[in-house]
């Protein structure tokens, strides 16, 4: 009876216990909840990182708490009280989106937001509906993003064109590229590497073919480490809506420039197919000016000239892709990539030259010298990608083939004031390239802030080249082999990586730690020489960090250690010649540069404003340059090769402001300042320089009603010094005005470049036994006009929150 009387009373008080822990008898403090949602720009269907997300009480609109969004557009409210609320999703340059009615219950503890979609800001200016377009520049945790369509000033160019307005990036007059002041970086497409040379790519690849361009200064191990200053990736333009879409641009302009692309898409539910082609034909002329002093053993040869130059680029191509939905949770995808490159340089130049002994004594004679580089190639790619239904989980696989074609002509003439020819020589080099890659990477989330990543990558490359000169014969009247400058070599390089990544976040401060390891077999076969080998090991650790200082801002730092390895041609130790008066040499011997890059950052958001701070400071070791000499065999001409001359230092920083100042004008304004050191001796030579480098930018953005936009840029960048020379500083301005027809499906831009006449490219370089001195100017202003159109099959489907905290398919269902 005892024991039937305690189970009672146990069971009556298990019983009490559990009504007493229903929700429905909690208090509404005791009640946590949490908040989940994904932000997307509605128009280009990607994530927003950085929007802000504010939740208010719904009774007195007090704020409860808040977070921004991730770079996949993630965000999640945690440990929100019981009650009624509304949110706000806010960012720069879009609509802010009310969300109301968004509860927690004890019955309704999580509430899933959805896909939310944010909108260009709509503004009304003279009674006319204006609908602003996407914000310029992006910051990402790890990257800045670039939206090409909004530079107007650069749609009838290049990669290179619109490089020229992105903060970190300079760009010379003659298109070189550099990115924090080092012309070594990586350049990707599409996040696939290209076998063409960085230059190459970004001088090739038209602007409105361009859908944005990411900066990465300080990658994650995830990434291959070499460049001295990290990467930039092209992102090219691809159909995101079902049925057919597809654009067309044709461009034209003074001296000679014309081009045109094409982009046609196919989406339904299971496949996506791309295919695109590009032709570009790029011409410019330009006055040149050079002063040449040599002077070995006593004797100084003096040499001046001036003349026309003139470059001209003719690449042309073609790209396809299909990505195969073989279910909810796997894609494969095949693309590739045909084209050709055509490059060529003319000097027409009047020469005067004279000696030290006899300085009354000047020989005249004019040069004609053209270099040409023609090749073909082509690239194939297999992807394929398996999801979890754990949000992040994800496995990827990769296997790109790819092979180019090169060849490679000079020819170089002296005539006397007569005409007649005295000397011809001509130089040639090809031989075809290529490689394999492939990789795999799984990423495996731990929890919503805790994720490791780990991946292996392979990369194969093989090469042969041929080099001949040969001299002409003016008697028989035919070209003659110098076999002392006939040479072949084999270029063998394989790179396997491992790398692994562990990311978490402990209370404001959040941080990813990674490691890449990299062993490098390179070998070089040259004909009747020793082969030259490398067998290397080399670690890359990298680190970020962040920290949340207030609601939506951040401090990030990061470091990282990187390698610069020489190119192909920078290591055949062989001479070929250039020209009459320089001949190149390679070094077999350059050694890997090796880098150390610290980054500091932060943005600040203002209604209307975006500010954001950089820090950088970088050290290269082993540093290579480009060191000139004076010929042993002949006192007039100049040695060129490749050296590791010491050591190299950039210490500085970055600002830029985005400000709607007005409804209808936004100004973008960047600043770059940095302290360049060289540090280093080389045969007895002193390389030891140092300057102090600095650039602006602003750009103008006028919206001159609901089709029309007009822009103004301006540029300088100021004198930098590499290890045996100077650069001299340029200005620039640009001002273009666009408009659009047929319900903006049409759209005519009218351009004018270097409107002012300002670009020179001023040179000077000296060392032991040689003064260089180069001037070029370039015809300007160049006026183009693009004519773009754009035809699709669909009307454009919108998807956003409907207001009551739950998705447009219903419910609070699972958005994962």
């Amino acid at each position: 009876m005892n024991h039937k009387f305690t189970l009672l009373f146990l069971m009556l008080l298990l019983t009490g216990f559990a009504f007493a822990q229903r929700p429905g008898h909690l208090n509404k403090a005791d009640v946590q909840g949490v908040i989940y949602g994904l932000v997307f720009d509605d128009e280009a269907k990607v994530p927003i990182e950085y929007a802000n997300i504010i939740l208010y009480h719904k009774k007195d609109s007090t704020q409860v708490t808040g977070t921004i969004t991730d770079k996949d557009g993630y965000f999640k409210l945690e440990n929100v009280p019981g009650g009624r609320y509304y949110l706000d999703v806010d960012f720069i340059g879009y609509d802010k989106i009310r969300i109301n009615d968004v509860k927690i219950t004890p019955r309704n503890r999580e509430v899933v937001l959805g896909e939310i979609f944010l909108e260009p800001v709509t503004m009304l200016s003279d009674a006319v509906e204006v609908e602003a377009d996407r914000v310029p520049i992006t910051y990402q945790i790890d990257k800045k993003v670039i939206n090409v369509s909004e530079q107007a000033t650069a749609q009838s160019g290049t990669a290179v064109d619109v490089l020229e307005n992105v903060p970190s990036v300079d760009v010379d007059i003659d298109g070189n590229v550099s990115l924090r002041g080092s012309g070594k970086f990586q350049v990707l497409i599409d996040s696939r590497p290209t076998i063409l040379e960085p230059s190459e790519v970004l001088q090739q690849i038209p602007a409105s073919s361009i859908q944005n361009i990411e900066i990465i200064t300080n990658p994650s191990a995830k990434y291959d480490p070499d460049g001295v200053s990290g990467i930039i990736n092209i992102v090219l333009k691809k159909n995101k809506l079902k049925g057919v879409s597809g654009m067309i641009n044709a461009s034209a302009g003074t001296f000679g420039r014309y081009g045109g692309d094409f982009l046609v898409s196919y989406r339904n539910k299971r496949y996506v197919f791309n295919v695109a082609m590009d032709y570009n034909r790029r011409n410019f002329p330009g006055d040149q000016r050079l002063i040449r002093n040599t002077e070995s053993g006593g004797l100084t040869v003096y040499n001046e000239s001036n003349g026309d130059t003139k470059w001209q680029m003719v690449p042309y191509g073609m790209r396809a892709s299909l990505d195969i939905h073989l279910g909810h949770w796997d894609v494969l995808s095949i693309g590739g990539r045909i084209g050709n490159r055509s490059m060529e340089r003319t000097f027409s130049l009047n020469y005067r030259e004279w000696t030290s002994l006899d300085v009354n004594t000047v020989d005249s004679y004019l040069s004609e010298d053209t270099w040409q580089r023609t090749g073909d190639y082509y690239s194939f790619n297999v992807d394929y990608q398996h999801k979890w239904p754990q949000r992040g989980r994800e496995f990827t696989a990769q296997i790109i083939y790819d092979y180019r074609t090169g060849d490679e002509e000079s020819i170089n003439e002296l005539f006397l004031p007569g005409g007649q020819l005295t000397e011809r020589l001509k130089s040639e080099e090809n031989g075809p390239a290529e490689g394999w890659r492939i990789k795999a990477d799984y990423t495996h989330p731990f929890s919503e802030t805790t994720k490791w990543e780990a991946g292996y990558q392979s990369r194969v490359r093989q090469s042969n080249e041929d080099n001949k000169i040969f001299q002409y014969d003016l008697n028989q009247q035919i070209y003659v082999l110098q076999p002392e400058f006939n040479h072949h070599a084999e270029y063998v390089r394989n790179i396997h990586s491992l790398y692994t990544t562990f990311s978490s976040r402990w209370q404001k401060l959040g941080y990813q730690i990674g490691l890449r390891g990299e062993y490098t077999f390179r070998t070089i076969g040259l004909r009747d020489s020793a082969e030259a080998k490398i067998d290397r090991l080399d670690l890359f650790p990298t680190a970020h960090f962040s920290y949340e200082i207030a609601q939506g801002r951040q401090i990030m730092a990061s470091y990282t250690r990187r390698i610069n390895r020489a190119r192909g041609y920078w290591l055949e130790p062989f001479y070929t010649w250039v020209d009459a008066y320089n001949i190149f040499r390679g070094n077999a011997g350059l050694k890997p540069e090796y880098i150390d890059s610290y980054e500091l950052g932060h943005q600040l958001f203002f209604k209307q404003t975006l500010v954001s701070l950089e820090a950088f400071y970088r050290v290269t070791n082993n540093k290579v340059e480009r060191v000139r000499s004076v010929y042993p065999y002949k006192e007039n001409v100049i040695l060129h090769t490749f050296e590791n001359v010491g050591k190299d230092y950039a210490l500085g920083g970055e600002l830029l402001i985005n400000r709607d100042f007005f409804k209808w004008w936004n100004i973008n304004y960047m600043a770059s300042v940095y302290q360049y050191k060289v540090e280093g001796r080389l045969l007895n030579q002193d390389f030891s320089r140092e300057s102090f480098n600095w650039s602006l930018r602003l750009n103008n953005d006028f919206r001159l009603g609901k089709n029309t936009r007009f822009q103004l840029s301006l540029r300088y960048r100021s004198p930098t010094v590499t290890s045996q020379g100077r650069s001299e500083g340029f200005v620039s301005g640009n001002v273009a005005i666009k408009q659009q027809l047929l319900d903006r499906k049409l759209s005519l831009t009218l351009q004018l470049r270097d409107m002012f006449n300002t670009m020179r490219h001023e040179y000077t370089s000296q060392g032991s036994g040689f003064y260089y001195y180069r001037y070029v100017d370039f015809p300007s202003p160049m006026l183009s006009l693009t004519v773009s159109y754009i035809f699709n099959n669909y009307k454009k489907e919108r998807k956003r929150a409907n207001g009551n905290g739950m998705d447009d398919m219903g419910g609070e269902g699972d958005m994962f």
